[in-house]
């Protein structure tokens, strides 16, 4: 059986179309809103830098490897918004890099809201080793070429807004449907266009809730909708303990249910940890996810950091 699913995977990873329009998984995507939202780039009105490690289904050869780096600032006041995203993800034979620029714009809604209109734009780059897989017919030209650094680009756009304890976001993070290709005769066909039909339409929101001095609770949600796909939804709730101690637990539907344990170091610095636990037959065959974030807030000069950012 584990073969079985095991070159079911290799097969999916080898497809000789190859098609990047789709995102990395990631239990704390909270870390990871400027992939999903552009209009999040300055929010925290400080310079935040993120970096998040995902190896999921341990034991698994060739299985997903995530890393993500991102820094973004505000910028005019606190009026705009800036930021850099890189990510690159290793499966199987396939290995691709995302980098994006990210823009945002803040309008002050009432006394304590900002809705922030964000857009982003970069390129994608991915290489396949298709010479590394062993098929049965060693002379198959579509798997004795290997592609090397295909670029190509892309663009999306978020609404985004947000108070001291709140937040809501929608947004279409890619809007290019960029296909790699193989043809029978192992020549290597690129294609991009835009194609509302296969936009991934992201929606977020998340609230902190005071239950005491020493206690918060936060609950967060991100709803993913694609055309003629079955809605996926991410939910969780941490829990805030004299504001040093994050505990968590999360679900995915129909996919992982998730352990959360996270340390807020001091209120610049967070560490935190995630365990996916699989609710599919792969659970079987593999030892769970790990994936661990890292966050950093530097104060700009004369405007220190006293308070921990909830989002």
């Amino acid at each position: 059986m584990k073969k079985i699913f095991l070159s079911l995977i290799i097969i999916n990873l080898a497809a000789l179309k190859v098609n990047a329009q789709y995102d990395a998984m990631f239990t704390q995507y909270m870390f990871n809103e400027m992939f999903v939202n552009p209009g999040y780039a300055g929010s925290k009105e400080a310079l935040s830098v993120t970096a998040l490690h995902r190896q999921q289904w341990i034991n698994f050869a060739g299985r997903p490897t995530t890393t993500t780096f991102t820094m973004h600032g505000p910028l005019a006041n606190n009026k705009m918004g800036v930021g850099l995203s890189v990510l690159n993800e290793k499966i199987g034979v396939l290995n691709r890099n995302l980098v994006y620029l990210s823009y945002a714009y803040r309008i002050k809604v009432g006394e304590k809201g900002r809705l922030s209109l964000g857009l982003m734009a970069g390129v994608h780059s991915q290489s396949n080793k298709f010479t590394e897989l062993q098929t049965t017919d060693a002379n198959d030209a579509q798997f004795t070429v290997n592609t090397k650094n295909v670029l190509t680009p892309n663009f999306g756009s978020g609404l985004y807004y947000y108070t001291n304890k709140f937040y809501a976001g929608l947004s279409i993070p890619r809007m290019i449907d960029d296909n790699v290709t193989i043809n029978a005769a192992g020549n290597v066909i690129k294609s991009t266009k835009v194609d509302v039909n296969k936009f991934h339409y992201y929606f977020t929101i998340g609230r902190v809730f005071t239950v005491s001095d020493g206690l918060k609770l936060k609950p967060q949600m991100m709803v993913k909708a694609v055309n003629s796909s079955p809605i996926e939804m991410d939910v969780n709730l941490n829990a805030l303990i004299k504001e040093k101690l994050w505990l968590g637990v999360s679900y995915r539907s129909k996919a992982d249910a998730s352990a959360i344990v996270g340390l807020q170091v001091n209120p610049q610095f967070i560490v935190s940890y995630a365990y996916d636990y699989a609710l599919t037959d792969i659970q079987n065959f593999s030892a769970g996810s790990h994936e661990i974030a890292l966050g950093y807030l530097f104060g700009f000069k004369g405007k220190k950091i006293v308070s921990n950012r909830y989002f």
